[in-house]
């Protein structure tokens, strides 16, 4: 007679709640053998896939009987994002209203993402051997990218993501590894006890009204938020600089934000001149590893200051002592694509989370901040003054009514840049639009080369004979003859940087074009390139896009020239005034900024607009201040409060719908306002109708509670499987 074993009994487990990246406002219930800490990653089957989750802790056993699934691997002993970063993260999902699992995700490196450790590699630094110490420099005059690099690594060794940082060639390492005058060594990552303060460079002397903004915050008995409201060229920068001093000396790190990637090189250049102190930048030019050894480099306490773009609001800090947001008014620190958040915004609530004061600066704040420094939420420090012998740049409004243009270039300008271009200065000319020319037409039919997925036409890119669509990125062979009739007579409508980079050759053929865009600046360091050559007056005749407006320093450019203000004086966007002035502004804050005076010319159809001559005549302070007038009228932001979901779907009745059955649901309230559905303003782009509802309320509380009322409802309407729909809280474009 044979006995059988009882079976082993069950091994305990825990339920645990787990935030998958995934687009559904919920948790997930998972069986786990242990008790993972709050905030670490585990590895969870979803579907047919293995995602990597953050535990948010242990959950009671819902009722029903279903089966839960169980963790696949716990790979965190603690918790990978710190208790600040954690609730800061919570608070932006709940006030986005975004699902809780992407926006944790959204606070992690890719890698961490993927489920990678959260721990260094072997990192590889460079360092000068002994040949190299006592080879001279002037032996390498033939070579100036070595003899840069091997200058460089005197001061000390250096990582190699620091390469890309610092701009130093990786060709030029190689040579000198070759001839033995540097080495690699494996560097071990720095902690917060492997640093100290030290400067590398005297601060410079203050005006009055710098030294009173530093002085302000220095005095300051508890942290504040500031708005550091200075001209362009006032040295907002040397106040950033002396108010992260007394920070670092308390051994202390300071995140700053930048808009763009193209400001980081040039910002960490400046630090690192002051600073003696480890310096990363994270933005997304990084590699995914360069990427999460700088987030460690922050969260061990090993980098003393950190500069990135708007994802670097998320970065974890040891010792987190001051946020400085620059150009706190670009559109680029809102994000526009799933997990819609506002970097300035963020930043204002971590300072207030982690007590550590924010400084706001910009030449032309946003109306929301410049309303919450008058309602006293912030301390507003103003800068008037150039920094240095610099003069405000003067205004020159040209009419171009019935005035002939070559590539949108009048005569009083050209004879203008003439004369300053004799004088040996430098002139920089802004079209916001690449290209050649926004559209291709038929001369003898009048047929316009259309994109087939958008509503908009193909732009023409001369240089490389390609028809390129702005929008989706279709493109095509430049044609030789009329689609419709087959005529020859093809013509460029319009003007683009391209065309007026030629005109400019042509007209000026003694003095060298640069121009700067997108188109010019694909290959990896153009823009950096462009910009020192710039910045040295390389090209007398500089030629951009938006990309020359944001904090750039020519200190030879002496003319600035606007060739088009007009598109927007009459746009359906209730921001686009606010652009205007900032753009203008902006612009205008590139000329005269050394010790020669600056002149800016704007030409336009409209010169007696109200708009324009309100910036010109009173500056933008007074401009924006006119602008918040007729926002609190309106009860537009920052006096009302909006939220904005979109739909689009491939047939344009299945996104009106969706909207629709949305807008049924809004709650009735006095004080709560539907509009749409409604075509957005470009209604077909890469083959996808696109429609808008806006929510409108007058307090932000009230909107929350309706989103919140909402939100759980939309999930079993059958009109919204069909189409790709998103809600944007407080958007910044409604295109």
């Amino acid at each position: 007679m044979t006995t059988t074993s009882p079976p082993p009994a069950p091994t305990p487990s825990n339920v645990i709640q787990v935030a998958v990246p995934v687009p559904l406002a919920r948790v997930f219930d998972y069986d786990c053998s242990e008790l993972p800490v709050v905030g670490a990653r585990v590895k969870v089957p979803f579907g047919r896939r293995e995602l990597v989750g953050i535990c948010l802790g242990s959950a009671t056993p819902s009722e029903g009987g279903y089966q839960r699934k169980a963790v696949q691997a716990v790979l965190d002993t603690e918790t990978v994002l710190p208790k600040a970063v954690f609730e800061l993260l919570q608070w932006a999902a709940s006030y986005y209203q975004h699902p809780i699992g992407e926006v944790l995700a959204h606070g992690l490196p890719t890698l961490l993402r993927q489920g990678e450790a959260a721990n260094y590699q072997t990192t590889q630094g460079i360092r000068v051997t002994a040949a190299g110490e006592q080879v001279e420099l002037n032996s390498l005059r033939r070579a100036p990218q070595q003899q840069r690099l091997l200058a460089t690594l005197r001061k000390g060794p250096l990582l190699r993501r620091d390469l890309v940082s610092q701009e130093l060639s990786p060709s030029a390492l190689k040579a000198l590894t070759d001839k033995g005058l540097v080495e690699n060594f494996a560097h071990q990552p720095l902690t917060a006890t492997d640093w100290s303060f030290a400067m590398g460079s005297d601060a410079l002397q203050l005006n009055p009204e710098q030294a009173l903004a530093v002085a302000a915050m220095g005095a300051a008995t508890k942290p504040q938020t500031y708005l550091l409201e200075g001209v362009t060229g006032s040295g907002k920068t040397e106040v950033y600089l002396q108010a992260m001093a007394s920070v670092l000396q308390k051994g202390r790190q300071v995140l700053v934000i930048v808009p763009e990637i193209g400001l980081t090189p040039q910002t960490l250049r400046r630090f690192q001149q002051r600073f003696a102190v480890p310096i990363v930048m994270l933005h997304s030019a990084l590699t995914d590893r360069e990427r999460l050894d700088a987030w460690l480099d922050a969260k061990h306490g090993g980098a003393a200051i950190v500069i990135g773009t708007r994802s670097a609001i998320f970065t974890p800090f040891a010792q987190l002592g001051m946020i400085i947001v620059d150009e706190e008014h670009d559109n680029s620190l809102k994000q526009q694509e799933g997990f819609r958040y506002h970097a300035r915004d963020l930043a204002v609530v971590r300072g207030q989370k982690e007590q550590v004061p924010v400084i706001l600066g910009s030449a032309t704040p946003s109306l929301e901040t410049l309303n919450n420094a008058e309602q006293q939420r912030y301390v507003h420090l103003q800068l008037t003054q150039r920094a240095g012998q610099a003069k405000p740049a003067r205004f020159s409004l040209v009419d171009i009514k019935q005035m002939p243009l070559k590539a949108g270039l009048s005569i009083p300008l050209i004879e203008r840049m003439k004369k300053e271009l004799e004088r040996g200065k430098q002139v920089l000319v802004f079209l916001n639009r690449r290209g050649y020319a926004p559209a291709l037409m038929c001369h003898e039919c009048g047929w316009l080369a259309q994109c087939q997925r958008c509503d908009a036409y193909f732009t023409v890119h001369q240089r490389q004979q390609l028809l390129q669509c702005h929008h989706c990125g279709a493109h095509q062979r430049l044609p030789k003859q009329c689609f419709d009739c087959g005529s020859t007579q093809l013509v460029g409508q319009g003007v683009g940087t391209e065309q007026v980079e030629q005109t400019l050759t042509e007209l000026f053929p003694e003095h060298p074009v640069l121009r700067i865009d997108r188109d010019s600046t694909r290959k990896k360091g153009a823009l950096q390139q462009h910009l020192t050559d710039a910045t040295e007056n390389k090209y007398p005749i500089l030629v951009g896009t938006q990309m020359l407006a944001k904090g750039h320093h020519f200190p030879h450019v002496t003319l600035v020239a606007l060739l088009d203000v007009d598109g927007a004086l009459y746009s359906s966007d209730f921001r686009a005034a606010e652009r205007l002035g900032q753009l203008i502004t902006q612009v205008a804050g590139r000329a005269g900024r050394a010790s020669e005076p600056g002149i800016v010319v704007l030409q336009t159809h409209h010169p007696e607009h109200d708009l324009l001559q309100d910036l010109i005549q009173n500056g933008y302070g007074a401009f924006a201040r006119s602008l918040l007038q007729e926002r609190r009228i309106t009860q537009l932001p920052p006096f009302g409060q909006l939220a904005l979901f979109r739909a689009e779907a491939h047939e344009a009745q299945q996104a009106q719908q969706a909207l629709q059955a949305i807008a049924a649901l809004v709650p009735h309230h006095p004080d709560i306002m539907v509009l749409g559905p409604m075509p957005a303003i470009m209604e077909r782009r890469a083959g996808r109708y696109r429609y808008q509802l806006l929510l409108q309320c007058q307090q932000r509380g009230l909107r929350q509670q309706v989103l919140q009322h909402l939100l759980p409802k939309l999930e079993g309407l059958a009109e919204l499987r069909r189409v790709r729909w998103s809600l944007d809280v407080d958007p910044q474009d409604l295109s």
